[in-house]
């Protein structure tokens, strides 16, 4: 396959570039400090006997897999640790293609643009079957196209880029399309924290062997850069999934995984409440200003983006770019996200600049 620089980085290096003052709503790292007890982890980490700086477990440390599987209620050998929730999805993912049970993809359009990136490079082919306009499922749009050539269905909730959180049944009925066909149905949980409608329910919850549920710590405990996601794997595939990851990483980063199991006991709800309740009332703030210009725009349920669409000036790369050029606002184009938004503009609300941004906007378009 042919690779191109992702569009994420090609928006933020222009961004960056700019002339003048713009407020970067493209790239979705928190901007709010990660839990107290994560910094006093990593303090305690530097002071550890030279045993703690060699290789962890292949499928990340057990005191953080145990926390893992008891707050998520499975087994802890269906945990694995991973370098992210990125390579958790790409580990359930290729154990779908694995399998020899068809080579077709069914993802959500919109959709995170990584999915289709990483179905091809496992070798697969990627379909993108349209959500209904609010970005829940629209299962029978599902149905409607699997086939004996599909081997894996990919789910975002709450979702990027849409905000739309997934009620249970429609992800059940999801399921039940995979049955059918003997596909596996990845669901990319890593936005759990952000559920602004007391509704999001995990898709563990269905106890199917079809299910595999990704997740991570970048955005929950505001550490992107310290890449611990996790996998939670039927039995049968764990052990698949688990290969995969030793050939490809060997292991992951101990210290990273050692702070955040300390912060993982550590950290009361509150510290998530707080973040939810900030979130909120950017949401607020942003789609009010989103109001005040006129603009249609989908307000999230939960995660932190909000899709806009301004009259006569559609989301392509060079609007993007007059935006930053013009109005000192970067967001990122709606073609980068499939065809189903390809008139749109993502924002991503990690900003405490958020409010400007809106009233910048507000300005530019009345």
């Amino acid at each position: 396959m042919e690779y191109e620089e992702p569009k994420f980085f090609h928006v933020m290096e222009y961004a960056d570039a700019a002339d003048g003052d713009v407020v970067d709503m493209v790239s979705g790292n928190p901007d709010w400090e990660p839990p107290a007890a994560l910094r006093e982890a990593l303090s305690e980490y530097a002071t550890l006997r030279s045993a703690a700086f060699q290789y962890p477990p292949s499928e990340g440390l057990r005191e953080l897999r145990e926390s893992i599987a008891a707050r998520r209620n499975v087994d802890v050998d269906r945990v694995v640790v991973t370098n992210g929730t990125g390579e958790a999805n790409y580990l359930a993912m290729a154990r779908a293609f694995e399998r020899d049970a068809g080579s077709e993809a069914l993802l959500m359009d919109p959709v995170y643009p990584y999915y289709p990136g990483k179905t091809e490079l496992l070798g697969g082919e990627p379909t993108l079957v349209p959500t209904e306009w609010d970005g829940s499922l629209d299962v029978d749009a599902v149905r409607e196209a699997a086939s004996e050539e599909t081997a894996l269905i990919v789910l975002n909730t709450p979702n990027n880029p849409t905000g739309a959180v997934y009620d249970i049944e429609s992800v059940r009925g999801i399921v039940e399309v995979a049955e059918a066909v003997d596909a596996l149905v990845v669901v990319d949980e890593v936005y759990d924290h952000f559920d602004y409608t007391g509704t999001f329910e995990s898709a563990l919850t269905l106890g199917s062997d079809r299910v595999i549920v990704t997740s991570g710590f970048s955005k929950s405990m505001a550490i992107t850069g310290f890449r611990v996601g996790y996998a939670i794997l039927p039995d049968e595939h764990a052990f698949p999934a688990k290969a995969r990851h030793m050939l490809v990483n060997v292991a992951g980063s101990r210290p990273a995984q050692y702070a955040v199991a300390d912060a993982l006991e550590a950290t009361d709800t509150e510290y998530y409440a707080e973040t939810r309740d900030r979130l909120a009332e950017r949401i607020d703030a942003f789609t009010a200003a989103l109001d005040e210009a006129g603009a249609a725009y989908t307000r999230p349920e939960g995660a932190f983006y909000v899709l806009a669409r301004f009259e006569g000036f559609p989301g392509t790369m060079a609007n993007v770019k007059r935006l930053i050029d013009e109005a000192g606002v970067a967001g990122m184009p709606g073609e980068t996200f499939g065809t189903a938004r390809e008139e749109w503009i993502r924002f991503a609300l990690v900003t405490p600049r958020a409010v400007e941004a809106a009233e910048r906007l507000a300005e530019y378009f009345e």
